[in-house]
């Protein structure tokens, strides 16, 4: 399967729209397990029960029995696992998980837009290591087999370019790897642009992006807000490119969420997925997940990427495939430093980002 991809990401920012919320009795156990096994039957109804969720909350205690139902009537659904489990928190505790007001909440992006920005132009050189699983399965199965591992040394500089050298594939050495801007050589499904390039194009005062404040969750111990966004095409330009017996080239808009940290307006998570895909191009839907963590680079404090999940689903001779890469992002370091090789990055393990916070 030779799919793609450099998703380029291009987001831009600023209306916001404060989700009203009509008050209702908190979801009762008999509901939710009803509802989970009507999404059980009819996946589609997924949406309906964390938009439930949010909206009501629920007035049960969640328990490592309901917790384990819910993995497996939603096949580990992890929107449905976060919706939930936020919700308990803000039982436990209905003012710490308190939504902020429609003005909070625009100066809450107001200051995240800042932050990210100011940090855009102080990130320095740097080169890093990635450790890259790629995965295909038939589309809607989630039963993925492993088809490569890849360990690629990431150059990028404060510009915004950035240089990719394969340094092994499936644990063989390349004798004379050569950086290039992509690490599409290899076939298969590649990405690009997930350091800040992601975030500085979603907070771009000239981008036009939609906002909506949906939950709040917590993310590696830190309280986050969580808003869902929507670029439009002409303003987004995303690019897809399908590679094969010959190239094809798609300009996508974009939706997803972003996960704000409450305390320093740094952002923890992006998820994007694709909109407004062309019809009869191969690739039908293309998502991406970035979780992002501080790092220390010369002894220096950066917010930078540690884990992304890349899914591309493409048309194939009448049949749907997904494709998914699980990259980690390792030892980042001064620019100018030798990436190696370790022991350590002979097995990369399969897992979507932070399924676990």
């Amino acid at each position: 399967m030779k799919k793609i991809v450099s998703v380029i990401l291009i987001l831009f920012s600023a209306s916001f729209v404060f989700a009203q919320t009509a008050q209702q009795k908190p979801l009762t156990q008999a509901e939710y397990v009803k509802m989970l096994y009507d999404v059980q039957k009819n996946p589609g109804k997924k949406d309906e029960l964390i938009e439930a969720i949010r909206r009501r909350g629920i007035a049960f205690e969640l328990t490592d029995g309901l917790r384990s139902l819910t993995t497996s009537k939603s096949r580990s659904d992890a929107d449905l696992r976060r919706t939930l489990e936020e919700a308990a928190r803000r039982k436990e505790n209905p003012e710490r998980a308190k939504l902020p007001s429609e003005k909070e909440a625009l100066e809450i992006l107001s200051k995240t837009r800042e932050a990210t920005l100011t940090a855009v132009e102080e990130m320095p050189d740097f080169v890093v290591k990635q450790q890259i699983a790629r995965s295909a399965a038939f589309a809607g199965t989630n039963n993925f087999r492993n088809l490569d591992r890849l360990v690629v040394a990431v150059s990028y500089r404060a510009s915004g370019q950035e240089d990719y050298k394969i340094l092994s594939r499936n644990g063989i050495l390349e004798t004379s790897p050569k950086s290039k801007q992509s690490y599409e050589e290899v076939g298969g499904t590649s990405s690009t642009g997930e350091f800040v390039t992601v975030l500085a194009k979603i907070f771009k005062p000239d981008s036009d992006t939609k906002f909506e404040l949906v939950d709040s969750d917590v993310i590696r111990t830190r309280r986050a807000l969580v808003f869902d966004y929507a670029v439009e095409r002409d303003k987004a330009k995303q690019i897809i490119i399908a590679s094969g017996a010959f190239d094809d080239t798609a300009i996508t808009g974009m939706k997803g969420r972003v996960w704000i940290d409450r305390e320093n307006f740094r952002v923890l998570r992006v998820e994007s997925t694709a909109t407004e895909i062309p019809d009869g191009f191969r690739v039908r839907a293309a998502s991406r997940t970035i979780d992002y963590d501080w790092v220390t680079i010369a002894d220096e404090k950066y917010l930078l990427p540690t884990l992304s999940d890349v899914r591309l689903t493409s048309r194939e001779n009448r049949q749907m495939f997904e494709t998914r890469n699980v990259i980690r992002f390792k030892e980042y370091q001064k620019f100018g430093s030798e990436v190696k090789i370790l022991d350590d990055d002979e097995e990369v393990p399969q897992e979507k980002p932070n399924q676990k916070d």
